[in-house]
């Protein structure tokens, strides 16, 4: 399998040099790097990454600005990194079509293992899955293509999302708690206060639910997490 390449957006040096050299020490050896908006647009036009670690503050143009644009050139998985915590900011990264938001200051360690165990998830799974299709009534997901439809009509997924999609398929009828999806499907350990899980399901549910509001793909259990109920008697 060739070297991941990864690349690196923000205009402060201290953590782009920070970054690269911890990656580095981690066996990461193929890491660009960009300080502008307009600088990373134009690496992810010329180049295949297969994660990017995008700031939100970037001069000129923000990282919300340039996330649309940049899933325009590549499905890579997008980390936003930023000072702005707030449940809504989150929402707003997450709906652009982020794949995981990490709040400033981080501890380094931390975004290395989420950068870790996303690829290794991504890199390993689909070899070892026999299943390359999921029919569940009018949901279909194809594991070759990458393509989800519902109702024939093709559906886009950002690839976290998709992720948790997948996962589902694979496990119906399962009930799973936040912090189980959250280490089975993200990989990481789960902290309480994190609604990562609960964004995603949100987004999945307006992409493949008749009325995201009242789904019946994915039920809540109150208190206890999440299922996934295919319609058995039209797979």
């Amino acid at each position: 399998m060739s070297e991941p390449q990864l690349l690196i957006v923000d205009d402060e040096k201290a953590i782009l040099h920070m970054l690269t050299t911890i990656l580095s020490k981690e066996g990461f050896t193929h890491v660009d790097t960009a300080g502008t908006a307009e600088d990373a647009l134009s690496l992810c036009q010329t180049k295949r990454y297969d994660l990017i670690l995008l700031d939100v503050m970037l001069p000129n143009r923000s990282g919300f600005e340039i996330c649309p644009l940049i899933r325009e050139t590549t499905d890579a998985p997008i980390f936003f990194l930023t000072a702005r915590a707030t449940d809504l900011d989150k929402l707003s990264g997450f709906a652009l079509g982020a794949d995981d938001y990490i709040t400033k200051p981080f501890n380094p360690l931390e975004v290395v293992a989420r950068i870790k165990a996303h690829l290794r998830r991504h890199t390993g799974k689909a070899k070892n899955d026999s299943k390359t299709l999921y029919q569940y009534g009018p949901l279909h997901v194809n594991t070759l293509s990458g393509e989800v439809t519902v109702k024939g009509s093709s559906v886009e997924l950002p690839a976290q999302v998709y992720q948790l999609l997948l996962f589902f398929c694979k496990h119906p009828n399962q009930l799973f708690s936040k912090s189980q999806l959250y280490e089975k499907v993200w990989g990481g350990e789960f902290l309480g206060e994190d609604n990562t899980v609960m964004v995603h399901i949100r987004k999945l549910r307006e992409k493949i639910e008749d009325d995201p509001s009242k789904p019946r793909y994915i039920t809540t259990i109150r208190g206890l997490g999440y299922k996934f109920v295919p319609d058995v008697d039209q797979r």
